[in-house]
């Protein structure tokens, strides 16, 4: 076979192997973000006219989001929100309106807290999109009812409000099993660090314990191990007190 086919050949064959490693690694990324952004990637998608474009959009998404400082609330932050949003209902049966606007301002506030950007709805929207996907919908809807809400009816300003709340509550708790678990596991290796020692002293007591009770069998062995003459001689001295005692009755 001449070398120029050899070469053709083998040219040929890294092409193809290389076309079949790019196409592996698109249908790998366009998995892994379908996954990541769930219902968020089909709208990308729909909404883009190259899913390659809508692909690369999710991508900076992600690289954005690992620059931020993303961080889980304290307890006393999730409480000191929880008692808010609290206020925040109980406002909506006078004033169902105006509890709307404060619920869109509480959000916004607990993203600021959490490290997320808020100068702008759409970047938030972008931001959130990354961690909180299955949720932003939800943002989305009361978003938009909360911008036309004087002319909502009290129905929509309801179902913003329950909106408003799922969304809340997503970005209250993230993070919070985390700490949960790094408080679990700092328990747990202090507990095993102490079991260790109580094992410890646990293991020299039994074993003074089981020193003891080997010198107890060896004291009682003594004492059982004796000669015919002198086990009746014992027995006829103990036996003898109680003949005295006998006899004195």
């Amino acid at each position: 076979m001449p070398t120029w086919l050899i070469v053709v050949i083998v040219i040929v064959a890294i092409a193809v192997l290389g076309a079949v490693i790019w196409l592996v690694t698109q249908e790998m990324q366009r998995k892994r973000l379908q996954q990541r952004f769930g219902p968020e990637y089909d709208r990308a998608v729909k909404e883009s006219d190259n899913p390659r474009a809508a692909q690369r959009e999710l991508a900076e998404r992600e690289r954005r989001h690992k620059e931020l400082d993303i961080r889980p609330l304290s307890a006393s932050a999730r409480e000191r929100y929880a008692r808010e949003w609290a206020q925040v209902q109980e406002k909506f049966v006078d004033q169902p309106s105006a509890a709307v606007a404060e619920a869109d301002r509480l959000l916004v506030a607990l993203m600021g807290e959490r490290g997320y950007p808020t100068e702008g709805y759409e970047q938030q929207v972008a931001d959130l999109s990354v961690r909180h996907a299955k949720t932003l919908e939800h943002y989305r809807a009361a978003h938009t009812t909360q911008q036309k809400r004087d002319g909502a009816s009290t129905e929509d300003l309801r179902d913003a409000m329950v909106r408003y709340r799922t969304v809340f509550e997503d970005l209250l708790t993230d993070g919070a099993d985390d700490d949960r678990h790094d408080d679990a596991d700092r328990d747990r290796d202090h507990d095993r660090r102490n079991g260790h020692d109580h094992a410890g002293q646990d293991g020299d007591h039994t074993d003074r314990r089981d020193a003891e009770a080997r010198d107890d069998d060896r004291h009682e062995t003594r004492k059982t191990d004796v000669s015919p003459e002198t086990g009746q001689h014992e027995r006829q001295a103990s036996a003898q007190p109680r003949t005295e005692w006998n006899g004195g009755r």
